[in-house]
């Protein structure tokens, strides 16, 4: 057969077999440049135009050769490279006349659903965590604030100090206004201020004692006078607050001889600073403070002594002074000690 004499330039370019479609101008036109020896290899193979023009182009460098050709101009025929660009091979024809080019990759298409998935994977992941963290949140908050695992049970509130003036029934009571309330939920404030409220309380403290209990530890207002009052004796705390009334003075009690009034006002104020002013166990030996007026407080000891105390003044200094005076051998008979001026005490 006789063999067709290949050529380079523009006619070359219009065989439809001889096209070699690379990406980028550098890529084709070193293409076109060794278009020639590689079309004519092939030709002479026998084979029709067409079919060489279906056939897969390898460029490796500057040479383009097809895989499949056997003719000995083409040399061995090359496999596809282990990196660098990939084949490029010929379709249909698009608008035009020009061919339409697809990349041909076997590990792409596989390496993309990886990732897909991988996204996906990671999103339900995320979207699972949000929604279990939520799920035990919103349960944590049922139990703590709704559920009755941790209602208030009036069976383990512990209430202490009460002292001789406070009713605990009345304490029971207003505590018991929480009963089933879930602890986090109990107003202790507002539990706080209605014990307040009740009589001889001085202050109180209120704590939660987990899972479902409370302590309540109440201050009272113990008294330290007895005044009297429309015939019977009112007993006062030391800031001076009536707290309960009775028909005697109690035992180991003193009694103020200062009427409850505003008249008195003054003279009750001196009385019970002196009275404050006094260590325990000088105050227990007290039976009758007197107070014409508050620089003359008189104060009777329950062993028939009279001090003479004077004014509000140097409460402390008097205080040390009529300690060390009953102290004295010499004074174990003496029945008034006059502390009102403590810098030169007299005792008869």
């Amino acid at each position: 057969m006789r063999s067709r004499p290949a050529t380079s330039g523009r006619g070359d370019a219009a065989e439809p077999g001889e096209d070699v479609v690379a990406s980028g101008r550098g890529v084709d036109e070193r293409a076109r440049a060794t278009r020639g020896s590689t079309v004519r290899g092939s030709a002479t193979s026998g084979r029709a135009d067409d079919d060489i023009a279906t056939q897969p182009l390898v460029l490796r460098g500057s040479e383009v050769a097809r895989t499949d050709s056997p003719g000995p101009s083409a040399g061995p025929a090359l496999e596809r490279p282990l990196s660098g660009p990939l084949p490029l091979v010929r379709g249909p024809v698009g608008g035009r006349g020009r061919p339409v080019d697809r990349v041909v990759s076997t590990g792409m298409a596989d390496r993309l659903a990886e990732k897909a998935a991988m996204r996906r994977h990671r999103l339900r992941n995320r979207v699972l965590g949000w929604a279990g963290g939520v799920l035990v949140l919103a349960t944590a908050v049922w139990v703590a604030l709704f559920s009755p695992l941790l209602g208030t049970d009036p069976a383990k509130v512990e209430i202490s100090g009460e002292g001789t003036v406070i009713d605990i029934a009345q304490v029971q009571q207003v505590v018991g206004g929480v009963s089933g309330v879930p602890l986090p939920r109990v107003d202790t404030i507002g539990l706080r201020d209605a014990i307040l409220d009740l009589n001889g309380v001085r202050d109180v403290r209120i704590l939660r004692v987990w899972p479902d209990g409370l302590s309540v530890t109440l201050e009272s207002r113990e008294p330290v006078a007895a005044v009297p009052h429309e015939g019977a004796f009112a007993l006062l705390d030391r800031d001076g607050v009536q707290v309960a009334t009775v028909d005697a003075v109690p035992e180991g009690l003193p009694a103020i001889g200062v009427t409850l009034d505003e008249k008195g006002a003054r003279s009750l104020r001196a009385a019970r600073i002196v009275l404050n002013a006094l260590p325990p166990e000088l105050r227990a030996e007290v039976a009758e403070v007197t107070a014409p007026t508050q620089d003359a407080v008189t104060m009777t000891l329950r062993d028939g002594a009279v001090v003479e105390w004077g004014n509000e003044e140097d409460a402390a200094l008097k205080v040390r002074v009529l300690q060390a005076l009953r102290g004295l051998p010499e004074n174990q008979g003496a029945r008034l000690f006059d502390v009102s001026a403590p810098t030169m005490p007299i005792t008869r």
